[in-house]
């Protein structure tokens, strides 16, 4: 009798162990936030925030680093970013509800508007426009021949990533209104994956004509290998800025915490970090052409 008591309460601990770290197991594998129910929606802690990786993902997760730690002080909660492999990773994450916030290129905020429901908030004041627009650029190298779009028709040319707005949309937009076609041959357009890739590619030789965004490829030269002198800007095309994106489930008054956080900002190496002068708000008629011209050349599938 004693052996089989000694047994079943033996048994009974095991038991209550076996649940126990089930339940620790479970919570700590959890993907989600905490997410507290406030008057109209949701204040997720931490706030999840997706970065388009519009250079290598290592460097824009370092570039905005600050960013995420003044968000954070600013409305008082932890802040988390996010940079995926490629643009189209951010677009799912959003779309999966794995981001509360992203920083989209105009391109990718239209996919993403397609599949979540969200809405921009802000856009930064570009540096060189002095506007919430930028440059687009078609770019040779220095010593050759093409002065002029038309001079690249057969020539092999880079884009950056397919759904880069000024990488791939805007270069493919200037090159349709030249008659360029058949953007689908992978003999004569390539895809370099971003825009510090397609700089090197021009430069290097490995294709004659890439399409890049400016500010980009001048901060490339900044910080080298490559410097302006290697390079022409054959064409050039102002873009809608990127815009800072949120889920509509948020809590408005946590997006409006959000959009004032981008407006106030004042520390000017915080915006010189974001290639920035100051933020503006934006609503989605600021796309109406990049949505327009993204549809008609096949970028855009409703």
């Amino acid at each position: 009798m004693y052996v089989g008591t000694r047994a079943k309460s033996f048994v009974a601990l095991l038991f209550a162990l076996v649940l126990a770290l089930g339940t620790l197991v479970s919570a700590c594998s959890s993907p989600s936030p905490a997410v507290g129910k406030a008057s109209g929606g949701e204040r997720p802690s931490p706030l999840r925030v997706g970065l388009v990786p519009n250079q290598a993902p290592d460097r824009v997760k370092a570039q905005y680093e600050p960013f995420r730690d003044y968000l954070a002080r600013t409305l008082g909660q932890p802040v988390e970013t996010f940079v995926a492999t490629d643009y189209a990773g951010v677009v799912e994450a959003m779309a999966s509800d794995k981001l509360d916030m992203a920083y989209f290129g105009g391109l990718t905020y239209l996919q993403a508007e397609l599949r979540a429901d969200v809405s921009p908030i802000v856009t930064e004041i570009d540096r060189e426009t002095g506007t919430a627009q930028y440059n687009s650029a078609i770019i040779v190298k220095a010593d050759s021949p093409y002065q002029k779009i038309e001079d690249l028709k057969g020539k092999k040319f880079a884009f950056g990533d397919i759904s880069s707005t000024s990488g791939s949309l805007y270069p493919r937009f200037m090159l349709d209104k030249a008659r360029f076609s058949n953007f689908s041959d992978p003999q004569i357009f390539v895809y370099s994956g971003g825009h510090d890739a397609t700089l090197a590619a021009v430069v290097n030789g490995a294709v004659e004509g890439g399409g890049i965004e400016k500010r980009i490829m001048e901060r490339n030269f900044q910080a080298g290998p490559y410097d302006a002198s290697q390079i022409r800007i054959i064409e050039q095309h102002l873009v809608q800025g990127y815009p800072w994106v949120v889920r509509n489930k948020l809590d408005p008054a946590l997006v409006t915490q959000i959009t004032d956080a981008f407006l106030k900002i004042q520390d000017p190496e915080l915006l010189r970090l974001m290639r920035a002068e100051r933020y503006t708000k934006v609503t989605k008629d600021d796309y109406a052409e990049p949505r327009r011209e993204a549809t008609r050349l096949g970028l855009l599938k409703p």
